[in-house]
């Protein structure tokens, strides 16, 4: 099935928080946009939950404020570092700049409902929910031959002119579009069908995530624990903890299922926290989510007709939850710099010209925090997590001194809550509300 209608001014692949942004600051320009979002709702447990600084701003700038502070959320004004010898701020966060001296922890979902319910009020803005993008449409490549339908795509492909989507009922569709964005996370298929050459880091980890119930008495504080041979992140919620146990790349599945004497996973969890003891002994294998963490990021971000932004561009390693941060701030990035020409009616071409600046925009902040992140799995997270091995080595003394520092912890805090180079919106707002 092809929708042929007038094509669309931008279609986004990926109901993400870079998708959801790019799509409401786009319709708010008064763009006809449509994000493409594979699940039926937004509803997954275990994303990433943090919403920093600069993301607060941003949605204090769109007039979306007071329903945020309705959603059930907690706020954090610094992240603590507990080692077997006593607790230190890590991060601090309440000598920011701004209006925001925090971070908001707050469920993804709600988040992103808030945001898809004030882009619906406007006119252009189109959400289907349920769709999946399975490739990319291409016009006449440069030799004269045109490949539609996805089927084939790559450095050799034309333009991208959309993409292909299959719904629940399995009808596939063709969605054209001035401009695709591929916002669909670190799996994309988007990317994947464009032939961006991606460059991969190594991560010497990855996190089973888990829940498990409130007691009374328990600490208020988002709560990163290490100790030798083992690192946790422990995060208050309304009505439950979301624990995060770091392990050794490939490794999960023995501490899921032991065998030869090893630690399951509720017991090692109780050994480095006495007091979520009781409480873990009851996790079964089943409750645990694997994050498999990836670090990498595209060589090029764009081609003739699609832009990359977000997770799709450069996927990130959950060090300081910094990944929904850049993502939003992509997306701001992206729509000050085609909203105009698309609303113009500037040719496609002129349109493709300011893609590859989206990238030199976002670059800085990409590359500094990659890596950062890098330093952070090489000289801490490898070594805690080793015990697996029988090669666990002592905390490193580095954090000791961020504990002494507070000048240290006021810039870690501005590193994570605010970033490099955070994005103002600057595309007007010219459509009527519905």
């Amino acid at each position: 099935m092809a929708d042929r209608d007038v094509p669309l001014d931008c279609v986004i692949a990926g109901g993400g928080p870079a998708g959801v942004v790019a799509g409401l600051l786009l319709a708010r320009a008064g763009l006809r946009v449509t994000v493409l979002e594979k699940h039926l709702d937004f509803l997954r447990d275990f994303r990433g939950d943090t919403v920093h600084a600069s993301t607060l701003a941003l949605i204090e700038r769109l007039g979306l404020g007071p329903a945020f502070r309705r959603l059930p959320h907690r706020d954090a004004d610094r992240l603590v570092m507990e080692l077997d010898d006593g607790a230190f701020t890590l991060a601090d966060f309440a000598h920011l700049p701004g209006a925001f001296h925090h971070i908001s922890l707050v469920p993804q979902w709600d988040l992103l409902d808030l945001l898809a319910t004030e882009a619906s009020r406007w006119p252009g803005f189109t959400l289907r929910q349920g769709w999946e993008v399975t490739g990319l449409l291409f016009g006449e490549a440069p030799g004269g031959d045109a490949s539609g339908g996805g089927a084939s795509g790559g450095e050799g492909a034309g333009r991208v002119e959309g993409v292909v989507a299959r719904d629940t009922d399995g009808v596939t569709h063709e969605v054209r579009a001035r401009l695709t964005i591929g916002a669909d996370g670190r799996g994309s298929r988007v990317r994947e069908a464009a032939g961006l050459p991606v460059r991969s880091f190594g991560t010497p980890i990855d996190v089973l995530w888990f829940r498990l119930p409130l007691a009374a008495g328990d600490p208020e504080n988002v709560t990163i624990r290490v100790s030798a041979g083992a690192m946790a992140v422990l995060i208050r919620r309304e009505t439950h903890w979301q624990c995060g146990l770091l392990v050794p790349k490939g490794q999960a599945q023995q501490l899921l299922e032991p065998a030869g004497g090893g630690v399951p996973l509720g017991e090692r969890l109780g050994r480095l926290e006495p007091w979520l003891a009781e409480r873990a002994r009851a996790l079964r294998p089943a409750d645990a989510h694997l994050l498999d963490v990836r670090l990498d990021r595209l060589r090029r971000w764009s081609r003739p007709g699609l832009l990359c932004i977000g997770d799709a561009a450069h996927a990130m390693s959950p060090v300081a939850g910094v990944g929904i941060n850049l993502a939003v701030q992509d997306a701001v990035a992206t729509v000050n710099r085609v909203a105009a020409p698309l609303r113009a009616g500037r040719d496609v071409r002129d349109v493709d010209a300011l893609l590859a600046g989206v990238q030199r925009r976002r670059r800085l902040p990409t590359l500094v925090t990659q890596g950062l992140q890098r330093q952070v799995h090489a000289r801490l997270l490898a070594p805690v997590t080793s015990a697996a091995t029988g090669t666990a080595a002592p905390v490193p003394g580095v954090l000791r001194v961020v504990g002494r520092t507070p000048w240290l912890q006021r810039r870690l805090g501005r590193v994570v809550a605010i970033g490099l180079r955070p994005e103002v919106p600057s595309s007007p707002v010219v459509a009527p509300l519905r």
